[in-house]
């Protein structure tokens, strides 16, 4: 980052009428662009701010940063194209800011060049042609990132990972198992985003869309999901389009409400697990802990809101949930709620868990047809060979 942003972040200097107090602030040391508040000092009844912290366009929603370019002077036209220039062409150094005259040079003196992500492997599948990232976060922490092949020509997809790890403990998920865990930021989230589209440039490949279903659960991650989200699909060169960002969750019901009640434009997926509680208590155990009744009511009303049909995902364990007896508590699960049901086969390196077979997957499938009465599809999940099919993200851990 430069020896002039080490030397800016290792001191703030809060000054006042009668003292200059110095304050080491080792957050900022650890990520710079970590979200703080505004750095004041109090003198009696006095609060005066001195110095605003840097400013990553990647890292918060577009309408939160116009509002901190204008509290420094930067117009919104300028904010625009410098959004342009972060989003669009990936432009994230001073040099590039500079050079294009996009930002003056008062501007720049109280910025740095951003911070990325370390790409540290690409695998790719010999089977399908998906493409996993590994990347490496500032404090060490690795993250998985997958280009997916779509069938449109010479298109992809990039699913995206919301944290590092996974807390909602999943039993055939190992993203749940690694021992480490954390949120991303809104820029660590955007810059896999903007790295893996370059990767899959270089492979010919122009990205139509984006889904949270990589590592983590997007909705305890709320915020900066849904800001990151805003940002791919600002319109600049290369967005993605809003109807093309699915997120996905395994039914954190406060939040569906609040995805709803802020008529969100981006499409929703709810993962259920099992259709009932029992089943549920053992594979998705902490989401469990909410009836999934409760769950499917917020479905409907996603689905009621948007006129549309809602997402459920269904992961299809072998011997676990994908009986007659499944389809026929799905049905009365479901009832007359407007769904579409993508199957997804489980992929669980340690073998506890294993798919269904063929036959087992289309005898699931025809039941489903004939209890639930709506579209059922089968998701592919592909990249199984290098670890990158649902379930199996990681950060390279088995």
């Amino acid at each position: 980052m430069g020896q002039r942003w080490v030397r800016y972040v290792k001191r703030f200097v809060f000054q006042c009428t009668s003292c200059v107090t110095v304050v080491t602030c080792s957050t900022a040391l650890r990520n710079p662009f970590v979200h703080t508040a505004p750095l004041t000092t109090i003198s009696g009844s006095t609060a005066l701010t001195t110095r605003l912290p840097p400013l990553d366009p990647r890292d918060h929603a577009p309408s939160v940063f116009f509002h901190h370019c204008q509290a420094r002077g930067v117009s919104e036209r300028t904010a625009r194209r410098w959004l342009g220039s972060t989003l669009g062409k990936g432009e994230s150094t001073l040099v590039e800011w500079r050079r294009t005259g996009l930002l003056s040079q008062s501007t720049c003196d109280d910025l740095a060049d951003l911070p990325r992500l370390t790409l540290e492997n690409t695998q790719v599948s010999t089977v399908d042609g998906f493409r996993k990232l590994l990347f490496r976060t500032y404090d060490g922490l690795p993250l998985e990132t997958v280009i997916i092949p779509l069938h449109i020509e010479n298109a992809a997809s990039i699913c995206l990972s919301s944290q590092v790890g996974c807390v909602m403990g999943c039993t055939f998920c190992a993203t749940a198992r690694m021992s480490t865990r954390r949120s991303l930021a809104t820029w660590e989230i955007v810059d896999q985003f903007l790295q893996a589209r370059a990767v899959a440039a270089e492979h010919g490949r122009r990205v139509t869309g984006a889904v949270f279903m990589g590592m983590g659960e997007p909705f305890l991650n709320y915020e900066r999901v849904l800001a990151a989200a805003e940002l791919l699909c600002f319109p600049v060169l290369n967005a993605i389009s809003a109807k093309a960002i699915t997120i996905s969750t395994v039914g954190l019901v406060p939040e569906i409400k609040k995805f709803i009640a802020e008529d969100r434009p981006f499409r929703l997926s709810i993962s259920i697990g099992a259709a009932t509680d029992e089943k549920r208590a053992k594979l998705v155990p902490v989401a469990a802990r909410t009836p999934v009744r409760e769950v499917m009511a917020a479905a409907r009303e996603y689905a009621s809101s948007r006129k549309t049909r809602v997402n459920i995902a269904y992961v299809c364990i072998q011997g676990e949930n994908v009986g007659e007896e499944d389809a026929i508590a799905l049905r009365d699960l479901i009832g007359d709620t407007p769904v579409r049901v993508d199957l997804i086969t489980v992929t669980d390196a340690t073998g506890r868990y294993a798919a269904p077979s063929f036959e087992e997957l289309e005898s699931f499938r025809d039941a489903l047809r004939k209890h639930v009465g709506q579209p059922v599809v089968r998701r592919y999940s592909g990249g199984a060979d290098i670890q990158a099919a649902c379930g199996t993200l990681a950060g390279g851990s088995p």
